[in-house]
This record gives C-alpha cells, sequence and structure tokens, in this order.
C-alpha cells in the first residue's frame, strides 16, 4: 500500500484512476491544481506522485520542477505529449517515469508497482556513504557533496550518478543506465542518458574533453573514475 497524490484536473479521470488505485489498496489523495499538490507534498510526505501535465494554475513542466525542489518523491508524468524532446524535458525535470495519455489503470499500476519497488529497494540496499575521490555520495539521503560542497542534483541525475559511484571502473552502456536507472528498454532513448551524463559533467566541474569522473568509452558506455 503506497500513500499517492494525483495531480489532476479532470474529473472523470480523477474518478477513474482514484477507483482503480483504491481498488488496488493504495491510499489515494486527488487534488486538481499544483499549488494544492506542492501544499500537500511538504506537509503530507507521499510515497508517490502522480502528476498531469495540463493543469490550470502552474504549467506541468514548472510544477515538476518545484516539486524536485522540495522534494525526493518519485514522480510519474501523466501527458498527452509524445514528442522525443518533450520527453527529455520531462526526465530531465526530474520525472521517474511517464505515461502518454490514453492510458489503461492496468498500465498505471504496473507503471507505479515498478518504479515503487525500484525506490524502496535502493533504499534498503543503500550504502552509506560512497566516496570517489573527493565526491561524496549519501545515497539514504540522496545527498551528493563534492569537496565539501552540496551538489544540486535532479533526482534522476542523483540516480545516475550514485549508480556510476557503486561501480567504479567498470563500464556501463546507455542501455544499461536506461534499463537498471530508468526501467525503461524504448529504442531510441539512449539520447535521454548523454544529456544527463553531459548535466552531471557541468556540475562536477568537468567536459567531455576534459574528464575527471566520468569518463566515455567510446561506442560502449560512460565509466566513473576515482581522480586520486
Amino acid at each position: 500500500m503506497a500513500l499517492i497524490l494525483l495531480v489532476e484536473d479532470d474529473r472523470n479521470i480523477t474518478a477513474a484512476l482514484t477507483r482503480a488505485l483504491s481498488d488496488a489498496g493504495h491510499v489515494v489523495r486527488p487534488v486538481g491544481q499544483a499549488g494544492e499538490a506542492l501544499k500537500i507534498l511538504t506537509e503530507e510526505q507521499p510515497d508517490l506522485v502522480i502528476l498531469d501535465l495540463g493543469l490550470p494554475d502552474i504549467d506541468g513542466t514548472d510544477a515538476l520542477r518545484m516539486m524536485r525542489s522540495v522534494s525526493a518523491v518519485p514522480v510519474i508524468v501523466a501527458t498527452a505529449r509524445r514528442s522525443e524532446a518533450d520527453i527529455i524535458t520531462l526526465l530531465s525535470a526530474g520525472a521517474d517515469d511517464y505515461v502518454t495519455k490514453p492510458f489503461s489503470s492496468g498500465h498505471i499500476l504496473a507503471r507505479i508497482a515498478a518504479v515503487l519497488r525500484r525506490t524502496r529497494a535502493a533504499v534498503d540496499t543503500a550504502p552509506s556513504v560512497i566516496t570517489v575521490g573527493e565526491l561524496e555520495i549519501n545515497p539514504r539521503q540522496r545527498r551528493a557533496a563534492l569537496r565539501g560542497q552540496p551538489l544540486q542534483l535532479t533526482r534522476r541525475e542523483f540516480d545516475v550518478l550514485t549508480y556510476l559511484a557503486e561501480r567504479v571502473g567498470q563500464v556501463v552502456s546507455r542501455r544499461e543506465l536506461l534499463t537498471e536507472v530508468w526501467n525503461q528498454s524504448r529504442i531510441g532513448e539512449e539520447q535521454t542518458i548523454d544529456v544527463h551524463i553531459s548535466w552531471l559533467r557541468r556540475k562536477l566541474g568537468e567536459t567531455a574533453a576534459a574528464p575527471r569522473f566520468l569518463h566515455t568509452v567510446r561506442g560502449v558506455g560512460v565509466m566513473m573514475v576515482d581522480p586520486r
């Protein structure tokens, strides 16, 4: 059972999803505006958020970024947008997964189960601190710092960084990251990995041409290296 914050302004969709989620044993907190959702997010600490992008008060992508600024709660975006650029933008803004409308109750329930399973397993098995050179990562608190300075990472950036840091010296393919971190295997979405690696490099103070932690192995993937 999970407490799920459902952010959707369409009453028919809200009613159908609330019924399906409740029948599956979840507790549902439905709201119709992003502002109200942000208030509940900080007060009630739900286990997962389902976020519609077409909200009346705040653009859904902006609402997602606001959620990420105050919480690491898993977020599944429900959207009618299908272009690769739109999906990359959503994932980069901090979405853990997405479903495109229209979708079945079985589909969304399967996505919820996968995200919750992955999130809970990560918390249960996470080491207390991972140290790679001057980089320190605390998976349980979801914090990272470089030379003692906190890194401002999106949820997905943090997950990618942690996955690579747990495998220092190992080459990790883009497909492996897509499968293990995103829980996706859709052909053509490997570009999403490149975007996140690029942003991580920027926050780590390095570039692809002059890497310190994240080294590209051409035609294979990326490898985390201890720069000491």
